[in-house]
């Protein structure tokens, strides 16, 4: 059974060492950041790599959002617009996202990459922390549900998965995740307009935990906490595979190895570390342990949902969002 884990490698190509620690961890994907690109060859060449050592055709992911969270960029990838500045400015913002969405795939797909750390389906909130905030595509649960289903929809359409984040929601937080702990204390009947969304599109095949912590409904980061996994699981009704964010962010205490075991013995399917370095990795994956069955099941039924991407023009789809939106893309 492989390991409970997606890991991230150091640079533009795989060291011997690297190679051999995939081989035996055996991690069930992997994801890509800027550290690890450099060209469309390049980029096609490490992804075969990683997929050589696991010997199977493994999930590889990347934060391709557009904005500052964009991984593959310009000379050889498209420039994007922050999302909700996307929005604001398109003539048709909801039709502009598929679009978007499909040809991000039409890249990523074209150098290996088969899923996209997106949509965020958080609503935007005038306290949102400004990391977070330009990535969400509204500040109503009804304008995000409809831009994030399309930029799903538009994601698979080019045969790349989406991942929904960050669930229950991560719009009332007002601290950097990446070096804080947010803490919401708003009451429950309030998160409901957070959690909105992620009901709506529960029918996807993989989300993304926030660390966060919510006071009216547990005492700990909703990655490590069984009572917002439930919630994720029960209330919000999504059954697709559960990745957390990224562990080696400072929001979650003690060592990594201590994050991920508690995020698993909290219900998450999967722990995802990004930043490649080899002695947390190590822990990572001893902590981790093997998918449980739950998560087998649930990560095979995500990869069922992979396909090759149907056929399309891209340089006819472009052309049909230039008329949507304007120069906010080059």
């Amino acid at each position: 059974m492989r390991r409970a884990c997606i890991l991230g490698c150091a640079g533009e190509t795989l060291s011997r060492r690297e190679a051999a620690f995939f081989r035996e961890a055996d991690p069930w994907g992997f994801i890509l950041f800027g550290r690890n690109v450099r060209d469309p060859e390049q980029v096609l060449a490490l992804t075969d790599s990683l997929r050589e050592t696991v010997g199977w055709h493994a999930p590889i992911l990347v934060d391709q959002e557009g904005g500052r969270v964009q991984r593959l960029r310009a000379p050889h990838w498209r420039r994007w617009a922050p999302p909700l500045e996307h929005m604001s400015r398109a003539k048709d913002p909801i039709g502009a996202m598929w679009l978007r969405a499909r040809l991000m795939a039409h890249e990523l797909h074209a150098v290996g990459i088969d899923v996209n750390c997106a949509p965020t389906a958080d609503v935007a909130r005038p306290e949102t922390h400004h990391f977070l905030r330009n990535r969400c595509y509204g500040t109503d649960p009804e304008t995000v549900t409809k831009a994030a289903r399309a930029t799903a929809e538009g994601l698979m359409a080019g045969g790349v998965l989406p991942v929904m984040k960050h669930m229950p929601g991560h719009g009332r937080a007002q601290d950097d995740s990446h070096h804080d702990l947010p803490i919401v204390t708003a009451g429950k009947a309030a998160l409901e307009e957070d959690f909105a969304p992620f009901r709506a599109l529960n029918d996807l095949p993989m989300g993304m935990t926030a660390h966060i912590e919510y006071t009216a409904l547990g005492d700990r980061p909703a990655t490590q906490d069984p009572a917002l996994i439930w919630l994720i699981r029960e209330e919000i009704g999504f059954d697709g595979l559960l990745m957390t964010d990224d562990i080696s962010m400072e929001a979650l205490g003690g060592t990594v190895a201590e994050r991920a075991s508690l995020s698993i013995e909290a219900g998450c399917d999967v722990v995802l570390h990004c930043n490649g370095d080899m002695p947390e990795m190590v822990g990572c994956v001893q902590a981790a342990g093997e998918l449980t069955q739950a998560a087998a099941r649930r990560a095979e039924a995500a990869l069922e949902r992979r396909h090759l991407p149907e056929l399309a023009d891209p340089e006819a789809l472009a052309f049909e969002l230039s008329e949507l939106d304007g120069n906010l893309h080059g």
